[in-house]
Order: C-alpha cells, then sequence, then structure tokens
C-alpha cells in the first residue's frame, strides 16, 4: 500500500496510515510520499504528527491542500522525467516521433505546467527556484539528447551516482571549437571512403558503415577516454557492417591494402590457399597519444555468424588481462552488435550472463548496438518482442543509453558515460546507436522490394557528414567551401592511392608474414616427469589447511592416490590429470580448465576443488604448489556450451603458451557449440592465419545411457580435419591421457586437440597406470596388444579405440586375436599402424570394431587410411552397430545386446585365406 505514488489517493485516513511507515523507514514509501513528506515536515507539519492535509478549521496552521497536491504532483513528475525521459527522445535521425508517456506530463500527476511554478525547488531537492526550473533542467538532461535507461538497476548506489553525474554537470557534452573540427575530418573519412569505394567498385559488397558514421569516432573517443583511465590495451569484436571503414580508420589498415582486396589481390596469410573475405578479417595496430600515452588495439576475426563473436572478445580480454598482471581496468572489451542480432541471437545472453561470473569477468564490456532499424529485409515489429534493440541487457543490469546517430556530439558523450560508469562499477556498459542503413543488406541489394517508404525517407536525407557540416556552418565554426575542401582533397588522395597501388607503384608489404602449412606429423617432445617430483607433487595435492575440512568420504578417496604411487599403481584417470596439471604448473606452463560441474568433474572423478563441510569454503591444491610459476584456474562454467566454448576459445588465441581446456559434460553437448568449432577452431589457421591451442573433452563411450549421453559425435572431428588443422584422440589409459596433456602444452606449434573422454574407464582399474608409465614413457598414438603372446598365431587383427579394447579382452583372449588401440585419430599416424601390421605374419583379415553406428565414429574416416596403412594386400572388414539414424540405444537391454554382439563377431575366427607372408 505504502508503495503507491501519492497522486493515486488523497484522504487523511490514507496518508496517516502511509506517514507511520514513513516514519519507521522513510524508504519503505514512494518516492512522491517522501517528497510529499519532507515538505509537509519544512513548512510546519512536523515529524512527529502526519501532515494536516485537513485540519481543524480553527487551527491556523493548516496547509493548503492544493500546495500539497502540487509538491505531491511534482515529485512524480521529477521522478518520472529520471525514468522514462528517455521515451521523449529524438532518436530516430530519418524523422520518427518519439512515443513519449503520459508520464512525462503533469497532468498525469495531477497538476498542469503552472502549477509547477508555485512549488519551491527545495520541496524536491533540486536547484532552481521553483519546480518549473528544476523540471525544464530534467527535462533537459533526460529527454532532449541523451536517453538513458537505469531503473532496472538493482544497486540504489548506481542509480544515485548516474543521477550525479547527469544532474550534477559531470558528464561533458559539450565540444571545443577543435574538437568539432576534428569530427568533422573524422567524419568526412569515414563518409568519404564508402563514396570512393562505390564509385571505384560499383555494388561490390562491404557491408557500408553510413548511417552510423559515429561509430568510428566513438571508437576514437572511447579508446583515448579508456587509455586516460589506464587502459594498456583495447579489444574489438563485431560483424561485417562497417568493419572496413574500422578496419582503416580505427585499425590503421592502410587504403592500399583495402583497395588491393576490392581488387582481387591478397596478402598470403594463411596457411592454406583459403583465406577470408576483407569484411572478416582482424587486425592489430597502437595508438599514440600527444601526452606520450599509448595503447595497443586489436579486432578479432569474425564470420558471418556476426554476434558468434562475443564470447571470444572476453576470451582475448580475460587473457590479455592476467598477462598484464590481473587489473581488469588494463584491458578494455568493445562488443559491437546489430540491432536484429542483439536479441535474436542466443549467444548474446550467454555471454551477458558471463559477464559478472568470477571465471570470465573482464572489468565491463562496452555493448554498442549498430542500430539499423531494420534486419536484412526484416522489421524490427517481426523481429523481437521488445520495444528496444537493447532490452535483454536490463535482464543483466546493464546500464543502457539510446543516442541519435546523427548527433556526433552527443555520441561522444555517450562513450565518456560509458567509460566513467566502468571506472566506477567495473561493469558492462551498452549504447544504443539509433542510425539507419543507406543502402541494402549489401550494397548489390534492392532495399525499396521491402522497405519502400522507409527508403524513401533515406533518400533524402542528408548523411551524417553533411548534417556535421550544416551545424558547423550554421554555427560559425567552419566554412561550406572548407567543408568541400576537405573532402575534395580526400578523394584526390583516395583516386591517388588506387592509381598507384593499380601500377604496383609504392605497394606496402604484406600485412601478415605467410604461414607454413601445420606439419601433419608433430615432433617428438619430452612429457616423461621424475618420479621423485611426482611424488612430491602428489602430497602437496594431498594437503590442506589445518582448518579445512575436507568431507571425510572424499578425504578417504583421496588417500588413495598417496597409495596409487606405489608399487600396486592404480594412477586413476583424475589422479593422472592432477599430476599432470601440477607438473606444468611447476614448469612455467598457466592451465585453465572451465566446464559444467568441471570443478568436481561430471562423474565425480576430479575434486581439483574441494569444500569446507563446515563452512563451504573452498580450497584447490593445484594452486598452492610452493615453487610453481604457472597459474591455475578452474572454475564450473555456466549452463552452456557455445559461449563458455567460445571464451576459452579467445583465451587460448591470446595465451598460446597456456594449456586451456573445456569439457563437456557430456560429449554430445559439444553440439550446442558447433559455429564455434566450424567457423574457428577448426578453420582459423586456413582463413586468417590464426592459431590457438584449446583442448576439448568430451566424455564419449557406449554404456546404456541412451543416444543423448554416448557419442561425442566423433565423426564430425575427423570430417572436418585436413592440413593439418586439429589434433583427435582417445586415449584409453590415464598414463596416455597424462601424456598427451603434457604434449599439448609443449608442442611449439599450436593446434586444438580433441580428445574422447571416458566415463566407466574413469575408476577402471585396467586402464589405470602405474608411476613408471609416467616417469619413463610418453604418448603413444597406437598401442599394441600386450596380450598376444605369439604373434605367428594371429589371423585377424582388430583395430579399435578406447573403450571397447577393455570390453573386446575382457573375457577370454582368443590366440588367433590381436586387439590393438588407435590412440590418436588425426593426424593419422600411418607409420605406427604399418609397424604394427608387419609384427604379424599370418594374419587373415584386419577388422576396424567400433561402438558407434556405421555411418558414425571412425570407420569412414579411418577405412581409407588404414587400408593405406596395411598395403592393401589384405581385406578390411568392420564390425560395429549397422548405419542408424540416432546415435545410440535408448533401453538398456538393447545396448547390452548389441555390445555382446560385436564383442561376438570380433572374437570369430576368420574364414578367409590368409595372407602369404612376404619377408
Amino acid at each position: 500500500m505504502s508503495s503507491d505514488p501519492i497522486t493515486g489517493v488523497f484522504n487523511d485516513a490514507y496518508i496517516a496510515e502511509v506517514f507511520e511507515s514513513y516514519r519507521r523507514d522513510p524508504s519503505s514509501v514512494d518516492a512522491s510520499w517522501r517528497q510529499y513528506f519532507r515538505f509537509a515536515e519544512s513548512i510546519g507539519g512536523g515529524a512527529a504528527s502526519p501532515p494536516r492535509s485537513f485540519a481543524a478549521a480553527d487551527d491556523d496552521a493548516t496547509i493548503d491542500p492544493s500546495v500539497l497536491r502540487k509538491v505531491a504532483g511534482a515529485a512524480g513528475l521529477v521522478a518520472s522525467i529520471r525514468q522514462y525521459g528517455h521515451l521523449a527522445v529524438k532518436l530516430d535521425p530519418l524523422g520518427s516521433p518519439p512515443d513519449g508517456a503520459a508520464e512525462l506530463h503533469p497532468e498525469f500527476h495531477g497538476i498542469s505546467e503552472a502549477d509547477l511554478l508555485d512549488v519551491p525547488a527545495a520541496a524536491l531537492g533540486t536547484p532552481g527556484a521553483t519546480a518549473a526550473d528544476s523540471v525544464a533542467r530534467l527535462r533537459l538532461i533526460y529527454s532532449s539528447r541523451l536517453a538513458l535507461e537505469v531503473g532496472h538497476l538493482e544497486e540504489e548506489i548506481e542509480r544515485e551516482w548516474f543521477r550525479r553525474v547527469m544532474e550534477q554537470g559531470e558528464l561533458r557534452v559539450a565540444m571545443t571549437a577543435d574538437e568539432k573540427h576534428a569530427m568533422m575530418q573524422r567524419l568526412t573519412e569515414v563518409d568519404g571512403l564508402e563514396r570512393f569505394i562505390a564509385r571505384a567498385w560499383v555494388n561490390v559488397k562491404r557491408f557500408s558503415i553510413e548511417g552510423t558514421d559515429a561509430l568510428v569516432p566513438m571508437l576514437d573517443a572511447v579508446i583515448d577516454e579508456a587509455s586516460k583511465l589506464g587502459a594498456r590495451e583495447v579489444v574489438i569484436g563485431m560483424a561485417h557492417r562497417g568493419r572496413i571503414n574500422v578496419l582503416a580508420h580505427i585499425m590503421d589498415k592502410p587504403y592500399a591494402r583495402i583497395f588491393n582486396e576490392f581488387d582481387g589481390k591478397h596478402a598470403g596469410h594463411a596457411s592454406s590457399d583459403t583465406g577470408d573475405v576483407k569484411y572478416h578479417l582482424g587486425a592489430v595496430t597502437g595508438r599514440q597519444f600527444p601526452d606520450g600515452r599509448s595503447v595497443g588495439v586489436s579486432l578479432v576475426p569474425n564470420p558471418s555468424h556476426l554476434e558468434v563473436v562475443n564470447p571470444l572478445l572476453m576470451g582475448v580480454a580475460r587473457a590479455r588481462i592476467a598477462q598484464l598482471g590481473g587489473e581488469e581496468s588494463s584491458v578494455l572489451s568493445i562488443a559491437i552488435h546489430g540491432d536484429a542480432a542483439f536479441p535474436g541471437e542466443g549467444i548474446v545472453a550467454e555471454t551477458l550472463n558471463m559477464s559478472k561470473l568470477p571465471g570470465y569477468r573482464v572489468g565491463g564490456t562496452l555493448h554498442l548496438i549498430v542500430n539499423n532499424q531494420v534486419g536484412f529485409t526484416t522489421n524490427p515489429k517481426d523481429s523481437r518482442s521488445t520495444y528496444y534493440a537493447s532490452d535483454l541487457a536490463k535482464g543483466f543490469e546493464i546500464p543502457i543509453v539510446h543516442v541519435n546517430a546523427d548527433d556526433a556530439e552527443t555520441c561522444v558523450a555517450a562513450v565518456r558515460l560509458a567509460i566513467m560508469y566502468r571506472e566506477a562499477f567495473g561493469k558492462d556498459f551498452l549504447i544504443d546507436l539509433v542510425g539507419y542503413r543507406r543502402w541494402g543488406h549489401n550494397e548489390g541489394d534492392e532495399p525499396t522490394y521491402t522497405q519502400p517508404a522507409l527508403y524513401a525517407k533515406v533518400r533524402q536525407h542528408q548523411t551524417a557528414r553533411q548534417v556535421w557540416a550544416s551545424r558547423l556552418v550554421t554555427n560559425g565554426v567552419l566554412t561550406a567551401d572548407a567543408v568541400e575542401t576537405m573532402d575534395k582533397e580526400l578523394q584526390d588522395r583516395f583516386d591517388g592511392i588506387l592509381a598507384d597501388s593499380r601500377r604496383d607503384v609504392g605497394l606496402e608489404q604484406p600485412e601478415y608474414e605467410p604461414l607454413r602449412p601445420t606439419p601433419t606429423s608433430m615432433p617428438a617432445v619430452a612429457t616423461a616427469v621424475g618420479a621423485e617430483s611426482l611424488v612430491t607433487l602428489n602430497e602437496r595435492l594431498l594437503t590442506w589447511p589445518s582448518d579445512f575440512t575436507p568431507h571425510p568420504r572424499l578425504a578417504k578417496q583421496l588417500e588413495r592416490r598417496r597409495e596409487a604411487m606405489g608399487e600396486a599403481g592404480g594412477i586413476d584417470w583424475g589422479h593422472a590429470e592432477a599430476l599432470a596439471f601440477a607438473s606444468l604448473v611447476t614448469e612455467g606452463v598457466d592451465v585453465r580448465l572451465t566446464g559444467q560441474d568441471s570443478e568436481r568433474g561430471t562423474f565425480t572423478h576430479r575434486h581439483a576443488v574441494l569444500n569446507d563441510v563446515n563452512t563451504g569454503r573452498k580450497y584447490t591444491p593445484l594452486q598452492h604448489i610452493p615453487g610453481a610459476t604457472g597459474r591455475l584456474e578452474i572454475y564450473n562454467s555456466p549452463l552452456n556450451e557455445m559461449g563458455v566454448l567460445g571464451f576459452e576459445y579467445g583465451y587460448a588465441t591470446a595465451s598460446p603458451d597456456a594449456l586451456v581446456l573445456w569439457e563437456a559434460q557430456f560429449g554430445d553437448f559439444a553440439n550446442m557449440a558447433q559455429p564455434i568449432i566450424d567457423q574457428f577452431i577448426t578453420a582459423d589457421r586456413a582463413k586468417w592465419g590464426q592459431d590457438s591451442g584449446v583442448t576439448l573433452l568430451l566424455p564419449h563411450g557406449y554404456e546404456g545411457q541412451g543416444p543423448e549421453h554416448s557419442s561425442a559425435r566423433l565423426e564430425r572431428f575427423l570430417q572436418l580435419c585436413a592440413e593439418g588443422n586439429l589434433r583427435v584422440a582417445y586415449p584409453s589409459t590415464s598414463a596416455q591421457y597424462f601424456h598427451v596433456l603434457r604434449r599439448q602444452a609443449k608442442l611449439p606449434i599450436k593446434r586444438p586437440l580433441v580428445l574422447m573422454q571416458p566415463k566407466s574407464m574413469l575408476r577402471l582399474s585396467a586402464a589405470a597406470s602405474h608411476l613408471d608409465e609416467l616417469v619413463t614413457g610418453r604418448f603413444h598414438p597406437v598401442l599394441d596388444d600386450p596380450q598376444v603372446a605369439n604373434r605367428a598365431e594371429v589371423t585377424r587383427l582388430v583395430f579399435c579405440t578406447g573403450k571397447l579394447y577393455y570390453e573386446l579382452v575382457g573375457r577370454e583372449h582368443p590366440a588367433h586375436l590381436a586387439v590393438v588401440r588407435v590412440e590418436q585419430l588425426y593426424p593419422w599416424p600411418h607409420e605406427d599402424v604399418s609397424r604394427v601390421v608387419d609384427q604379424y605374419p599370418n594374419i587373415a583379415e584386419i577388422v576396424w570394431a567400433q561402438e558407434e553406428p556405421k555411418n558414425m565414429g571412425a570407420w569412414s574416416y579411418v577405412a581409407p587410411r588404414l587400408r593405406a596403412s596395411a598395403g592393401n594386400a589384405l581385406i578390411i572388414r568392420y564390425i560395429g552397430r549397422p548405419e542408424r539414424s540416432s546415435p545410440a540405444e535408448g533401453y538398456a537391454s538393447t545396448h547390452a545386446g548389441e555390445q555382446a554382439r560385436i564383442v561376438g563377431d570380433v572374437h570369430a575366427e576368420p574364414i578367409l585365406p590368409r595372407r602369404v607372408a612376404v619377408r
């Protein structure tokens, strides 16, 4: 009741009741009531009794009820302007009037404009003589040029900060004459480049920035302002709209290179002849300021999946923050969005959700929506269910400012406000740059087919450069001749650069050094670790503070890791992983692991992060190893895949010497991250000459858990393998896992590693290892059958991967059978496989056995390679599930029957004639 505004009811009983609430806790009543009671007290009502709006007739101190109503109405109007003023701002450069809101008019609050003259401004707690002065000033602040939305912020301290900054003049909006002149020059460059490209290459795609030209000077301003507050690097992620202009004017990409690309000349920068289109490319540059400041600026490459770059951007920023000492303000990330994509693509919400999480925060990302008011050919009413394109951000308590893209001065002021807020609170901020798109979705598209009325306005509307020039000429800052000269000189310069480039005069060096193709074989690296070191590390991993109490059952389980280091062995999967991580951080290698439930492990096998049973305090032994110089991070991720894997991929590209791992809860959950895998992880080197060593841990294996918890879709990764772009492995022992992790961290050429990970094998004694396998071993791409007593008796040579091996050899091992594990699938270990085949002189046939259906798993990939490695003289048979549309059975009994059939078929005697041995 007491939260209702004062304009809702007005009678003595109600006032008395609300006044009691106010006396107990002023914050419990609506702001309009607080203003009312403060005013009443100031003119004689007294704090000890309710205001006497309808006091006895003989009471000379009676307060005029009409005055109180005016105060209450004025207070309500002031609050509404602060809350809803953005709805009255003229944001559309094309002239569509704002919708406004009834709450912004005094009549809504039971008063008139004239009544505001009767209310002292002091009663409202605002400067000025009367409420009319206060309201006029607030309308100028909140309803004229800069549309601010902060009412959704939960923290009162943040809302108060905005009121102070906006109302006390702390935000500078007006530009100096020099700044206005510089803005004219910049807008001339932005607009001029687009017009020149349109003239030189008619109807060629460039995804023009025209209509939101202010984006470039806004980026100029944000780099400058962030640098003043200590930023050493700025990282930008964006889609293709306006990217060429940003490359030229923010990333300092020479005009000659851009023109060469439009002419079809490309600098060799990739490991293949694939490359990418000009409006997907990234770049790195630096800026020097006259006062000696410098800042690095990078633009992350991005394919046509628009918003998919967002988590990558954050991952890059997080890695650079760590490398620069951990101060979040040292790196600013800027995410540039589209107005249709921001509410439409789920990756946006996934990324916003990570913004305040301990494992992912980067001290606040600046979001800029390049708002064309149309998505390709789709109108806003058909593409989103929200009023603003930015409304999604409200759910994550991100402040929002909307600006008219033709108002360059206010656009820059919005940037200043964003940087001030980030400095104060270390949180995200969003600017909605409301403009238009001068051409169609691309320059060969005809927009009047679908938006005739909109484009009738666009055709008649001045460019942003012309709008700004008119303003400066009108105000006497520049003459019309000076504006014209500025543009003509630029166009003449472009003509000269193009002419020189076409004559090959003074061409600059290629933007990238050509990269050698990734080798399909990997150099040998030492992965073994001394026994004494491993025992010492193991002891540290089993040590925690005296005041820390782990779960007693867990403590007992972990104690077995001490015994496993002895002669009996038994180093299981989680144990071997912990030793691999511990050894790497002591060698100075950073390790970062995230995923759903990764601290404990989905299958309760890892327990890298312990929880005190009494206090809930967390303790990570891997972070407390004496002498370790590498950082270790391990976090439970939010419940998404594409955003988190994108983040880790971005982190890995910016921190190439770190071992960065993402773990899927189940392997097929990687389905949800497919754009990251297809567009970045597998193709980045071919498209952009970019490398990463990100490692994917994908639990895989058929154990009767149904279609969605069995297969990590191994076939998809193998289908993507080419040009040495990936490493795909399926280790079958904990020692193999130990060595492949250390190899991945130490290999000089970084490429992603995809690991099929076990579930039941995590605790399988046969898959556990002895200490000496970690001390003297290495990763073996192929493991021969250790149970074969006489190779000459073997007539069937079976190749398989992972868990299936233990099922095939778990029962009686027939003398005619040898089961060989292929631990590394890509690059294909041709020589290792050939060497194994040559060890068996009397084999009649070779079998590839797998759990997956024939149209899935490794079979299609393996068949031609296995045939070549075996010398093409042997029959290659397939044993496994038949072709199916679903990866696995949903019924446990059917699953068990299929597994038994596969094992039985493998164990059967071959019926084909034996190969004649040639020695």
